[in-house]
């Protein structure tokens, strides 16, 4: 039998800071967006997602993967989004079985004149919070972990 690794005293106080600051930071920016712009959080990433992408428009599967999201929550996310005239869908040319995310008109307006409360919003609750020392490591902390659950899994069998 594999003996458990419990998690020690440095341990255990970085795994709940992580959770717990995740949490409240996302929570907060939230609270703000739907406050300042009649926007939640999740409305406010896929406009921004969709904003960076040539055209303003990626197909779902794309769109999930940027998100890392299932393409089931997306599904449905979009169709909140499409009755806000926040989105739209639209099929894809070369495969009418694909559709893509598009960034309408008004979700551009709404994206635009909800970002500068956003930045607001981070800053206030994240960036300003930390002196630059404390940004650097935590950028190269979350660059470390990003890399590590995002590399490609080894497909292998483990031999015997």
């Amino acid at each position: 039998m594999i003996e458990t690794r419990w998690l020690d005293d440095v341990e255990m106080r970085a795994w709940l800071g992580f959770v717990f600051t995740r949490d409240l930071i996302a929570a907060a920016v939230g609270r703000d967006s739907l406050r300042e712009a009649n926007l939640t959080y999740v409305e406010y990433t896929v406009l921004a997602r969709l904003a960076d992408a040539p055209d303003h428009r990626r197909s779902f599967a794309a769109l999930a993967a940027v998100l890392e999201w299932s393409q089931s929550r997306l599904s449905h996310q979009i169709t909140r989004m499409e009755k806000r005239g926040l989105v739209a869908r639209e099929s894809i040319p070369d495969d009418a079985r694909r559709t893509a995310a598009v960034l309408t008109q008004k979700g551009a307006q709404v994206l635009d004149s909800a970002a500068p409360a956003h930045v607001d919003s981070v800053r206030r609750h994240m960036i300003d919070v930390l002196d630059r020392s404390q940004l650097d490591a935590l950028a190269d902390i979350y660059d470390t972990l990003l890399a590590h659950h995002r590399r490609p899994e080894s497909r292998e069998e483990p031999t015997a």
